[in-house]
């Protein structure tokens, strides 16, 4: 039996490349003061980790580096608490292995 050793997925992610369209991002969060469940659930389940808390507890985004799987649009999209939409042709990220 032949078996493989694992590779965890943040390093499959370091292959992948993104193209920033500088000004453009295709995604935005909602001005709050208080993230709500939806957003600080964003903070767990980006694979990408693009969620962060910033100095005053509010999530920001950081889409370079996104994979845009929708992840964040199942979960925030429908409460409004985020904006989401595919990145211009040419730009967002660069698959190297499919």
């Amino acid at each position: 039996m032949n078996v493989e050793p694992s590779v965890r997925v943040e390093d499959k992610l370091y292959y992948n490349r993104y193209l920033v369209d500088i000004g453009q991002p295709h995604v935005k969060v909602r001005a709050h003061t208080t993230p709500s469940a939806e957003l600080l659930a964003l903070l767990k389940v980006c694979p990408a980790r693009c969620y962060e808390l910033n100095d005053n507890e509010q999530v920001e985004v950081t889409v370079d580096g996104c994979i845009e799987c929708g992840t964040c649009r199942v979960i925030a999209e429908p409460t409004g608490d985020i904006q989401w939409s595919h990145p211009r042709g040419g730009y967002g990220v660069l698959f190297k292995f499919g």
